[in-house]
């Protein structure tokens, strides 16, 4: 058994290094932060949608309590030491790019809120759904600067005055 738990870590340390994208050291701590504070908030409310009778409100507790363990093992794998496997998978999200860990964690929190729609799940999903957005936001990259905006901007004024006066001179 440890033949081949050895051979997924050398596997996973011969992989490249997680691409930056651009993220600072700040904004990429706010979205772990964000994550883990989800987790939690996914975790109560889903606690509480599951004391009831009703069977959707029910699985959309249990959607959201494996959405708190989900993002708790992929935003912060220090929380569950108790699963062997937590590493390895940390650092395997770690190598995805920020629009597809958007896309998983909107849609890990959409779920709940489409199988029953409640006030509980809307506001339990509402912080990891925040996480996938502040994901979302890094994939777009930094603001361009105003020097070179009004560079740009410039250009296409030319372009359309250039324009305007070939058609001008066509008319005459």
């Amino acid at each position: 058994m440890s033949g081949s738990g050895g051979a997924a870590a050398a596997a996973v340390s011969s992989a490249p290094p997680a691409q930056d994208e651009g993220m600072t050291w700040w904004y990429r701590w706010l979205c772990r932060l964000s994550g883990v504070l989800g987790a939690v908030s996914c975790a109560i409310s889903g606690l509480f949608n599951c004391i009831t009778i009703h069977p959707l409100n029910i699985a959309a507790g249990v959607w959201m309590i494996m959405n708190a363990f989900i993002l708790l093992l992929c935003e912060a794998p220090f929380c569950c030491q108790f699963i062997e496997f937590a590493n390895t998978v940390a650092e395997k999200v770690d190598r995805l790019r920020s629009w597809q860990k958007a896309v998983f964690y909107c849609g890990m929190a959409v779920i709940p809120v489409v199988i029953s729609l409640t006030l509980t799940t809307l506001l339990g999903n509402a912080i990891a759904f925040a996480t996938g957005v502040l994901y979302g936001l890094s994939a777009l990259g930094k603001k361009g600067d105003a020097i070179s905006y009004a560079r740009i901007q410039q250009q296409k004024q030319q372009g359309d005055e250039e324009k305007l006066t070939d058609t001008l001179e066509g008319e005459l």
